[in-house]
């Protein structure tokens, strides 16, 4: 492999991971369908274990651990195809898998936020 297609396969690899990771904070926002479900769940918890009693940072956590579970549940069918097919490490075709799958779970988001953006009337 010459240095020129080396360079390629680097910047599809991170372009993939842009688009996996941009997913991620869009179906962490407040508009996600999970969101007001998870932020009644972790907000008990961030209370007593963490004596987080401010309600901003506790949106930012509820965000933040939505994004990250989305990632790794994403995650799932690109670990799954490595194993199935043999592969020793992520390469562009796993993290393809890895974007399927979140733009899969990511949908939901995607719809509530184009309701939420519409104007009146």
């Amino acid at each position: 492999m010459d240095d020129m297609q080396q360079r390629e396969t680097i910047l599809k690899k991170d372009m993939m991971l842009v688009g996996i990771l941009g997913l991620a904070v869009l179906n962490g926002m407040h508009f996600s369908p999970w969101y007001d479900g998870a932020f009644l769940l972790a907000k008990p918890f961030l209370e007593v274990s963490f004596w987080i009693t401010s309600p901003i940072i506790a949106f930012y956590l509820t965000s933040l651990a939505l994004s990250t579970l989305s990632v790794m549940i994403a995650g799932i069918p690109a670990a799954i195809f490595e194993r199935v097919t043999g592969r020793a490490q992520s390469d562009v075709a796993s993290l393809y898998v890895w974007l399927g799958a979140m733009v899969i779970i990511t949908i939901p988001a995607l719809i509530a936020a184009s309701q939420a953006t519409r104007l009146p009337g």
